[in-house]
């Protein structure tokens, strides 16, 4: 049968492609069917969220009705969180509580993720860990060979992550191998770099900021994770504002939206004001028309910049390297607006101690 050329045709296909744009609701999936039901079970009721696929940012949740300004997006129970009182409740809790020196809260999240999903049917966690990314994006995740073509700041903190995580491998290994009589397959295989490289982005980008009590059994690193089934799969837009946390009365994490959202729109919160950079390494994405946006600028930029002929060249370069700014290139970033509008950027620098550990750039000449 011949396609339609006539209006009919072309509204046809304009809904089509509209609908796609808006999104395309997944919630038939038996992955979401089975995670909706879980959640259920532990007393989660949700009837205008829907996960979808979108167009610019992938799998996300829309919403079936209009959201106005101070609207509820979502409310997860307690009983839904992933914490470390999880962690201690279950059958790792005896040898976490047992082992010295203590283990970080990160790696005792880490360690519960993999042992849950080597369970396989027998996890509880199951429905939840079904719909987890088997692969992230992180710079930490990518080849060397890859790594090797990013910009020279991102290029460094990149290396940085990856060792960091090499380095929480290599350190935790005598732990693993303590937690052998609670599997009959050797620690060694289920507990490998890329079963704890996939915990970790696991932990690092999809968990909330919920802060829980010091515990002795735990290291003294702060224990502020908490994952959150569902809740996990609302993506980031810099342009939104909402008010986040967890409610005492409800017992159950919130989100309030300040922002409008329109009935079956992707519904879309703020994971904090981060330039793309930021995004990139903590979450494996960036974000279109960012107003965070900034240049980082290596120290070997601002040297080439820095004029002969000025006479207090060695006076400026002499600061930079005091506050280490040279050898902590990243530190220094600036609005791309705000470097188009000074070519010769270094010649107008004045770090200026802002009373925290953060710095802040006065562009006026010396």
């Amino acid at each position: 049968m011949k396609k339609s050329r006539g209006r009919t045709g072309r509204k046809r296909r304009r809904k089509h492609l509209k609908s796609f744009m808006d999104g395309v609701n997944c919630s038939h999936k038996l992955e979401y069917i089975k995670l909706k039901k879980w959640l259920k079970e532990r007393g989660f009721e949700d009837s205008n969220l829907r996960p979808a696929e979108f167009w610019g940012t992938g799998r996300g949740l829309m919403t079936t009705k209009a959201l106005q300004a101070g609207d509820v997006i979502i409310s997860l129970p307690e009983k839904c969180l992933l914490t470390t009182s999880t962690v201690l409740s279950s059958c790792l809790g005896g040898h976490i509580e047992q082992w010295k020196p203590p283990v970080s809260p990160l790696l005792a999240l880490c360690t519960f993720l993999i042992a849950e999903k080597h369970s396989g049917q027998k996890s509880p966690w199951k429905p939840y860990l079904d719909v987890l990314p088997r692969t992230y994006t992180c710079p930490a995740c990518l080849q060397p060979d890859v790594i090797n073509l990013l910009p020279q700041p991102l290029k460094h903190k990149a290396q940085e992550q990856k060792m960091m995580i090499q380095e929480l491998f290599t350190s935790s290994k005598a732990f693993f191998s303590s937690l052998q009589p609670l599997f009959a397959e050797s620690t060694g295989k289920i507990f490998n770099f890329g079963a704890l490289q996939w915990a970790w982005c696991t932990v690092n980008t999809r968990t909330i900021y919920m802060k829980h009590p010091h515990r002795d059994c735990f290291s003294l690193e702060p224990d502020v994770y908490a994952l959150a089934p569902y809740l996990d799969l609302l993506n980031h837009s810099p342009n939104v504002q909402v008010k986040a946390g967890f409610n005492e009365q409800t017992r159950s994490y919130e989100i309030w939206t300040n922002s409008q959202c329109k009935k079956y729109q992707e519904v879309l919160i703020c994971y904090g004001p981060h330039d793309n950079q930021r995004l990139l390494l903590e979450y494996g994405f960036v974000a279109m028309d960012n107003p965070h946006s900034s240049v980082y600028v290596s120290a070997d930029i601002l040297l080439k910049y820095f004029s002969p002929l000025d006479k207090q060249r060695k006076a400026k370069v002499s600061i930079l390297k005091d506050h280490d700014f040279l050898e902590k290139c990243s530190q220094l970033r600036f609005p791309p607006v705000m470097c188009a509008a000074h070519p010769s950027l270094p010649s107008a620098l004045r770090p200026v101690w802002a009373g925290t550990r953060e710095w802040s750039i006065n562009f006026t000449a010396w």
